[in-house]
């Protein structure tokens, strides 16, 4: 028995499903501008239904378009006529997926649909189907050639109605001004929560956990200080409470190297009096990006008022997830 060609038949599927992704450009027209039109101006939400293959696809994009910006779900054709399609009010937008445009749950639907005023946009294969017809707006899928070589099983067709499910999230998200910090809203789980919306005022260390010292203090004092707080720094501050400058490890070892004496020194001749510093409202993930690029280990942070409220080492922002 010959070994039969694995790759061959693969390369044939991801060719055949490639042609029908490249194929849906040309469809991306004015029935695709009034879908987006359609939702945007929606009072409620995008409800997703489909049948067998369909309805997995279509919870892919009920759960796209929720994390983009368009409040959606799905619903179960079958289980809509059994009571579930009392979710759905008069505000919503039905967003139904069916091939052939003819799966029976589906159609069962459309009169009770239309009867409430609920407007349709359809993914079908066939604008003269019966979904088709009463729909608004359709969105044509339709394939040459599924990627099955029986030509049955759904291949190249999900795969086309899951890239135009993600095209209109997608140019739904543009149109709405969709930013990064609103995404993290909808992720707050995880490292992509963590790292889109968690400030640096929820991880510095203030108060008395600052290290202080004067400009006119010994620096073997204010090596004591900087010991006892462990920040590998001291900030110098003035009789007012002003920021003057702060001396790290680093500008220690320079001092050294320079030959400098610290047994009689002053903090205030060695400090550097242009130290990196971000608003306590900075995201962590930017106070991460400045660490890395300018390679300090400490960040003083500031209120609006520019005055000192705490210090983040790159530790901190570490253990919180922010990598």
């Amino acid at each position: 028995m010959a070994a039969f060609d694995y790759v061959s038949s693969a390369l044939r599927t991801i060719r055949l499903e490639a042609e029908a992704v490249t194929a849906l450009g040309a469809r991306i027209d004015g029935q695709f501008t009034a879908a987006c039109e359609l939702i945007l101006n929606c009072a409620g939400r995008v409800i997703v239904t489909g049948m067998g293959k369909s309805g997995h696809i279509g919870k892919k994009i009920a759960a796209t378009l929720a994390s983009t910006g368009t409040p959606a779900f799905f619903v179960h054709p079958g289980e809509a006529s059994h009571g579930d399609l009392g979710m759905i009010t008069k505000n919503d937008i039905v967003l139904a997926i069916s091939y052939s445009g003819t799966s029976s749950e589906i159609v069962t639907l459309l009169p009770l649909l239309k009867r409430a005023g609920i407007k349709i946009i359809s993914m079908s294969a066939n604008a003269q189907s019966t979904l088709g017809e009463i729909a608004e707006v359709n969105l044509d899928i339709s394939v040459v050639f599924e990627a099955c070589p029986l030509d049955l099983a759904p291949t190249s067709s999900t795969t086309a109605t899951l890239v135009m499910g993600d095209a209109l999230a997608i140019a739904l998200l543009e149109a709405r001004g969709f930013t990064a910090e609103d995404f993290a809203f909808s992720h707050p789980g995880g490292a992509l929560g963590r790292k889109l919306l968690l400030r640096v005022a929820d991880v510095m260390h203030s108060g008395d956990d600052i290290p202080r010292v004067a400009p006119d203090t010994p620096m073997l004092d204010a090596l004591m200080v900087m010991s006892e707080k462990g920040f590998g720094m001291t900030t110098v501050m003035d009789q007012g409470g002003n920021l003057l400058g702060i001396f790290t490890d680093g500008d220690l070892r320079r001092s050294i190297d320079k030959g400098v004496d610290i047994r009689t020194a002053k903090v205030g001749e060695l400090m550097n009096t242009q130290p990196k510093m971000l608003r306590e409202n900075t995201l962590a993930a930017e106070a991460l990006a400045l660490m890395e690029q300018a390679k300090i280990n400490v960040l003083l942070i500031t209120n609006e008022q520019k005055a000192l409220v705490g210090v983040v080492k790159i530790n901190d922002l570490l253990r919180a997830g922010i990598i």
